[in-house]
Protein backbone atom coordinates (compact mmCIF):
# COMPACT_ATOMS: atom_id res chain seq x y z
CA UNK A 1 0.00 0.00 0.00
CA UNK A 2 0.80 3.52 -0.27
CA UNK A 3 2.58 4.82 3.02
CA UNK A 4 5.20 6.08 5.00
CA UNK A 5 9.27 5.70 3.74
CA UNK A 6 12.38 7.25 5.20
CA UNK A 7 12.35 9.82 2.47
CA UNK A 8 8.85 10.72 2.51
CA UNK A 9 8.17 14.90 3.28
CA UNK A 10 5.85 14.81 6.20
CA UNK A 11 4.31 18.12 5.72
CA UNK A 12 1.05 17.85 4.35
CA UNK A 13 -0.03 21.38 3.56
CA UNK A 14 -3.74 22.17 3.76
CA UNK A 15 -4.98 24.03 0.80
CA UNK A 16 -7.80 25.87 2.52
CA UNK A 17 -8.89 28.61 -0.84
CA UNK A 18 -12.14 29.61 -1.78
CA UNK A 19 -11.38 28.33 -5.06
CA UNK A 20 -9.69 26.13 -7.84
CA UNK A 21 -7.47 29.35 -9.64
CA UNK A 22 -5.96 30.25 -6.18
CA UNK A 23 -5.14 27.28 -4.60
CA UNK A 24 -3.64 25.99 -8.45
CA UNK A 25 -1.82 29.83 -8.15
CA UNK A 26 -0.53 29.20 -4.81
CA UNK A 27 0.14 24.70 -5.71
CA UNK A 28 2.45 26.15 -8.42
CA UNK A 29 4.88 27.63 -6.21
CA UNK A 30 5.79 24.58 -4.32
CA UNK A 31 8.01 21.75 -5.80
CA UNK A 32 6.31 17.94 -5.83
CA UNK A 33 7.60 15.69 -3.46
CA UNK A 34 8.65 18.41 -1.34
CA UNK A 35 5.25 18.31 0.76
CA UNK A 36 2.11 16.76 0.08
CA UNK A 37 -1.41 18.46 -0.46
CA UNK A 38 -4.94 18.65 1.49
CA UNK A 39 -7.92 18.88 -0.37
CA UNK A 40 -10.74 19.33 2.13
CA UNK A 41 -14.87 20.30 2.29
CA UNK A 42 -14.72 23.91 0.91
CA UNK A 43 -12.27 23.74 -2.21
CA UNK A 44 -14.28 19.77 -2.96
CA UNK A 45 -17.32 21.34 -2.89
CA UNK A 46 -16.36 24.33 -4.86
CA UNK A 47 -14.51 22.59 -7.95
CA UNK A 48 -15.01 18.51 -7.47
CA UNK A 49 -13.09 15.66 -8.59
CA UNK A 50 -11.19 17.81 -11.18
CA UNK A 51 -9.00 19.79 -9.28
CA UNK A 52 -8.04 16.80 -7.50
CA UNK A 53 -7.36 14.66 -10.48
CA UNK A 54 -5.14 17.64 -12.00
CA UNK A 55 -3.37 17.72 -8.71
CA UNK A 56 -2.29 14.08 -9.26
CA UNK A 57 -1.46 14.39 -12.31
CA UNK A 58 0.99 16.94 -11.56
CA UNK A 59 2.80 14.91 -9.38
CA UNK A 60 1.26 15.53 -6.06
CA UNK A 61 0.69 13.02 -3.20
CA UNK A 62 -2.82 14.45 -2.50
CA UNK A 63 -5.17 13.77 1.00
CA UNK A 64 -8.51 14.19 0.07
CA UNK A 65 -9.95 15.10 3.56
CA UNK A 66 -13.72 14.61 3.17
CA UNK A 67 -14.05 12.75 6.94
CA UNK A 68 -16.67 10.75 5.37
CA UNK A 69 -19.26 9.59 7.73
CA UNK A 70 -22.80 7.82 7.12
CA UNK A 71 -23.82 4.51 6.66
CA UNK A 72 -21.36 1.81 6.41
CA UNK A 73 -22.67 1.26 2.60
CA UNK A 74 -22.18 4.68 1.23
CA UNK A 75 -19.16 5.43 3.28
CA UNK A 76 -17.75 2.37 1.20
CA UNK A 77 -18.92 3.66 -1.94
CA UNK A 78 -17.38 6.97 -1.40
CA UNK A 79 -14.13 5.29 -0.20
CA UNK A 80 -14.02 3.57 -4.10
CA UNK A 81 -15.06 6.43 -5.81
CA UNK A 82 -11.49 8.66 -3.82
CA UNK A 83 -9.56 6.05 -4.10
CA UNK A 84 -9.95 6.11 -8.38
CA UNK A 85 -9.04 9.78 -8.34
CA UNK A 86 -5.79 8.46 -7.46
CA UNK A 87 -5.24 10.18 -4.15
CA UNK A 88 -2.62 9.31 -1.55
CA UNK A 89 -4.68 9.48 1.54
CA UNK A 90 -8.50 9.68 2.26
CA UNK A 91 -10.33 9.73 5.65
CA UNK A 92 -13.62 8.81 7.90
CA UNK A 93 -14.88 9.64 11.00
CA UNK A 94 -13.63 7.01 14.13
CA UNK A 95 -17.11 8.38 15.54
CA UNK A 96 -19.26 6.21 13.05
CA UNK A 97 -18.32 2.89 14.57
CA UNK A 98 -16.58 -0.50 13.47
CA UNK A 99 -19.24 -1.31 11.23
CA UNK A 100 -18.72 1.69 8.67
CA UNK A 101 -14.88 1.67 9.16
CA UNK A 102 -14.40 -1.73 8.14
CA UNK A 103 -16.99 -1.20 5.50
CA UNK A 104 -14.89 1.49 3.87
CA UNK A 105 -11.17 -0.74 4.48
CA UNK A 106 -12.63 -3.85 2.57
CA UNK A 107 -13.97 -1.34 -0.20
CA UNK A 108 -10.37 -0.41 -0.72
CA UNK A 109 -8.69 -3.64 -0.79
CA UNK A 110 -9.21 -3.97 -4.60
CA UNK A 111 -7.30 -1.52 -5.14
CA UNK A 112 -4.12 -3.63 -4.73
CA UNK A 113 -0.58 -1.91 -4.34
CA UNK A 114 -1.68 1.64 -5.06
CA UNK A 115 -4.64 1.66 -2.87
CA UNK A 116 -5.29 4.92 -0.70
CA UNK A 117 -4.29 5.09 3.20
CA UNK A 118 -7.48 5.07 5.17
CA UNK A 119 -7.33 6.70 8.07
CA UNK A 120 -9.85 8.06 10.80
CA UNK A 121 -10.55 11.27 13.00
CA UNK A 122 -10.89 11.20 16.12
CA UNK A 123 -11.10 14.39 18.35
CA UNK A 124 -11.34 17.24 16.08
CA UNK A 125 -8.35 19.54 17.05
CA UNK A 126 -10.90 22.59 17.42
CA UNK A 127 -12.64 20.90 20.19
CA UNK A 128 -11.54 21.21 24.04
CA UNK A 129 -13.23 19.11 26.94
CA UNK A 130 -15.84 21.58 27.16
CA UNK A 131 -16.73 20.84 23.97
CA UNK A 132 -16.93 17.28 24.17
CA UNK A 133 -19.36 17.92 27.54
CA UNK A 134 -21.73 19.36 25.46
CA UNK A 135 -21.78 16.06 23.42
CA UNK A 136 -22.19 14.13 27.05
CA UNK A 137 -18.58 12.87 26.42
CA UNK A 138 -17.62 13.48 30.18
CA UNK A 139 -14.13 11.88 30.24
CA UNK A 140 -12.44 14.39 28.35
CA UNK A 141 -10.68 14.83 24.82
CA UNK A 142 -7.47 12.18 25.80
CA UNK A 143 -9.79 9.35 27.10
CA UNK A 144 -12.36 9.91 23.69
CA UNK A 145 -8.73 9.53 21.49
CA UNK A 146 -7.91 6.55 23.02
CA UNK A 147 -11.22 4.96 22.59
CA UNK A 148 -11.65 5.42 18.92
CA UNK A 149 -8.32 5.40 18.13
CA UNK A 150 -8.68 1.65 19.25
CA UNK A 151 -11.89 0.84 16.97
CA UNK A 152 -9.92 2.43 14.07
CA UNK A 153 -6.74 0.24 14.77
CA UNK A 154 -8.99 -3.14 15.61
CA UNK A 155 -11.16 -2.22 12.19
CA UNK A 156 -7.91 -2.29 10.41
CA UNK A 157 -7.43 1.15 9.10
CA UNK A 158 -3.95 2.35 8.13
CA UNK A 159 -4.04 5.18 11.31
CA UNK A 160 -5.83 8.12 12.50
CA UNK A 161 -5.83 11.76 12.60
CA UNK A 162 -5.70 13.38 16.14
CA UNK A 163 -3.61 16.05 18.15
CA UNK A 164 -0.18 15.82 18.02
CA UNK A 165 -0.38 16.28 21.98
CA UNK A 166 -2.30 12.51 21.75
CA UNK A 167 0.41 11.39 19.51
CA UNK A 168 2.75 9.52 22.41
CA UNK A 169 0.03 8.16 24.00
CA UNK A 170 -1.35 6.62 20.51
CA UNK A 171 1.93 5.59 19.64
CA UNK A 172 2.63 3.56 22.68
CA UNK A 173 -1.02 2.07 22.30
CA UNK A 174 -1.05 1.31 18.65
CA UNK A 175 2.80 0.95 18.31
CA UNK A 176 4.82 1.92 15.12
CA UNK A 177 3.19 0.75 12.02
CA UNK A 178 0.21 2.99 13.30
CA UNK A 179 -0.28 6.39 11.33
CA UNK A 180 -0.56 9.32 12.82
CA UNK A 181 -1.71 12.09 10.82
CA UNK A 182 -1.84 15.68 13.16
CA UNK A 183 -3.26 19.14 12.37
CA UNK A 184 -3.19 21.87 14.73
CA UNK A 185 0.50 22.24 14.27
CA UNK A 186 2.11 25.90 14.32
CA UNK A 187 5.59 26.84 13.67
CA UNK A 188 7.28 28.33 16.81
CA UNK A 189 5.95 32.18 17.25
CA UNK A 190 2.75 31.46 14.68
CA UNK A 191 -1.38 32.24 15.20
CA UNK A 192 -3.00 29.83 16.41
CA UNK A 193 -5.96 30.94 14.96
CA UNK A 194 -8.73 27.98 15.62
CA UNK A 195 -6.74 25.44 17.27
CA UNK A 196 -6.81 24.61 20.34
CA UNK A 197 -4.67 21.97 21.31
CA UNK A 198 -1.14 22.77 18.87
CA UNK A 199 2.46 21.71 18.65
CA UNK A 200 5.65 22.93 16.52
CA UNK A 201 6.28 20.81 13.69
CA UNK A 202 9.65 19.43 15.79
CA UNK A 203 7.70 19.12 19.02
CA UNK A 204 4.92 16.79 16.91
CA UNK A 205 7.33 14.35 15.34
CA UNK A 206 8.83 13.88 18.79
CA UNK A 207 5.75 12.97 19.92
CA UNK A 208 5.05 10.64 17.68
CA UNK A 209 3.33 12.04 14.65
CA UNK A 210 3.90 10.54 11.41
CA UNK A 211 2.70 13.72 9.04
CA UNK A 212 2.10 17.32 10.16
CA UNK A 213 -1.17 19.12 8.55
CA UNK A 214 -0.11 22.86 7.99
CA UNK A 215 -2.19 25.59 6.81
CA UNK A 216 -1.89 29.04 7.03
CA UNK A 217 1.57 29.64 8.24
CA UNK A 218 2.40 28.37 5.01
CA UNK A 219 -0.65 29.22 2.63
CA UNK A 220 -0.64 33.06 3.70
CA UNK A 221 3.62 33.45 3.71
CA UNK A 222 5.19 35.54 1.08
CA UNK A 223 7.49 32.68 0.41
CA UNK A 224 5.97 29.11 1.37
CA UNK A 225 8.83 27.43 -0.61
CA UNK A 226 11.01 28.82 1.73
CA UNK A 227 8.81 28.63 4.99
CA UNK A 228 8.11 25.20 3.76
CA UNK A 229 12.14 24.26 3.41
CA UNK A 230 12.92 25.90 6.56
CA UNK A 231 10.35 22.92 8.36
CA UNK A 232 11.80 20.45 6.15
CA UNK A 233 15.08 21.42 7.38
CA UNK A 234 14.22 21.27 11.00
CA UNK A 235 12.57 17.93 10.46
CA UNK A 236 15.70 16.43 9.20
CA UNK A 237 16.97 17.11 12.48
CA UNK A 238 14.56 15.32 14.60
CA UNK A 239 13.99 12.40 12.55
Amino acid sequence: MNGKRSADPRVIVALDFPDGQTATEFVRRLRPGSCRLKVGKELFTREGPGLVKALVEQGHDVFLDLKFHDIPNTVARACEAAAALGVWMINVHASGGSRMMSAAREALEGCGPQRPLLIAVTVLTSMADRDLEELGIRDGAEAQVRRLAGLARDAGLDGVVCSAREAAMLRAQSGSGFTLVTPGIRPQGAALDDQARVLTPAEAIRQGSDYLVMGRPITQSEDPAGVLASINRELVTVT
